[in-house]
């Protein structure tokens, strides 16, 4: 796997804005091939501290960056955003830099969705949901003058008169068998958190007969970086217990205090069994080991803690990125 990305998480929920765009400049100038910028309202904990708009952040990324790839990670186009605004938002942001853009879906978690009002639809609901806005998205992006009348959404005459010349990709999350089948055939990558071979061939074997080679598997693996082990467990511990809960529970909790509530008996020791915490590169190459071997093409990392960026970008450049890729180039190429 000796093409594989690199990537750095721009955590909304841990950040200040005007910290993201700092640390995505920061970001790409050590050599990360991949930006992925979350998509929340709010936090997960209320220790975590913020939840700046996504959009207006890659906006400005656009003009700090000229090389890494940028990515949402990802957007929910069913509740807080209809799906024809996604798209006009995916293809300015593609515009703007220069094709350096992929609009990465997923079918949300209700703590960043339940905010307008309209309640917290059943997994089977949020799923037909997402097809639809993956139609609608896709019919935009090809240039469609668009009237859509689906059971969840309409659209009456939309188009996008500002596209970029090459499609902008589309990567959607998938968690299990289910979502595999729905979203594969109607999306060019794949996004998940966990290091599961099965999934790539669920979805490869979803995608109508498409060869493996002609879509990205995209992880994500959160770290804890300190020279202090004890300080890095206690930060990861603080802001990343809820990370312990798993999706099907993180998908309905409403709030913050409903994370914190749900993650009370989570230990620092059991953190710390989940994410590398401390100062060890060796560590970080066995977490992200787990998902070379099962066939992912990209891999972003996070750096818990907002204020702490600086000193991991700068061992990310000298230490980190270059032991990962040695360690993604050992591995068969073939996809698992």
């Amino acid at each position: 796997m000796s093409e594989v990305r690199i990537g750095y998480t721009c955590l909304s929920e841990q950040s200040d804005p005007r910290w993201l765009v700092r640390d995505a400049a920061a970001a790409e100038e050590a050599g990360f091939d991949l930006l992925v910028f979350s998509d929340h309202y709010s936090p997960w904990l209320t220790s975590q501290g913020h939840a700046p708009y996504a959009w207006s952040v890659l906006g400005a990324v656009t003009q700090v960056t000229s090389r890494v790839e940028l990515m949402t990670y990802v957007t929910c186009p069913t509740m807080r955003y209809h799906p024809a605004v996604v798209a006009q938002k995916a293809a300015t942001t593609a515009l703007l830099s220069e094709g350096r853009f992929t609009l990465g879906l997923g079918a949300g978690e209700n703590l960043n969705e339940h905010v307008v009002g309209h309640g917290w639809p059943a997994v089977d609901d949020r799923h037909d949901m997402l097809v639809e806005a993956l139609e609608i998205i896709s019919s935009l992006f090809d240039g469609e003058l668009l009237s859509y009348a689906g059971e969840h959404f309409r659209v009456d005459s939309a188009r996008l008169w500002d596209r970029p010349e090459q499609r902008v990709p589309i990567a959607v999350g998938v968690s299990g068998e289910k979502s595999c089948s729905r979203f594969a055939p109607l999306a060019d990558h794949m996004v998940a958190v966990e290091p599961d071979a099965s999934l790539g061939r669920m979805w490869d074997a979803a995608r109508d007969g498409a060869q493996a080679a002609t879509t990205r598997r995209i992880g994500q693996l959160p770290v804890s970086w300190d020279a202090d082990r004890d300080a890095a467990v206690a930060r990861a511990h603080e802001q990343f217990r809820w990370f312990a809960g798993g999706w099907k529970v993180n998908a309905d909790l409403p709030t913050p205090a409903g994370f914190s509530g749900a993650s009370q008996f989570v230990r620092p020791e059991d953190v710390a069994e989940q994410i590398p915490c401390g100062n060890d590169v060796g560590a970080v190459v066995e977490a992200a080991s787990a998902f070379f071997e099962a066939g992912f093409t990209d891999l972003a990392l996070v750096q818990i803690g907002g204020e702490h960026q600086g000193d991991f970008l700068r061992v990310a450049e000298s230490e980190i990125l270059p032991a990962l890729r040695e360690a993604a180039g050992s591995q068969d190429p073939s996809p698992s």
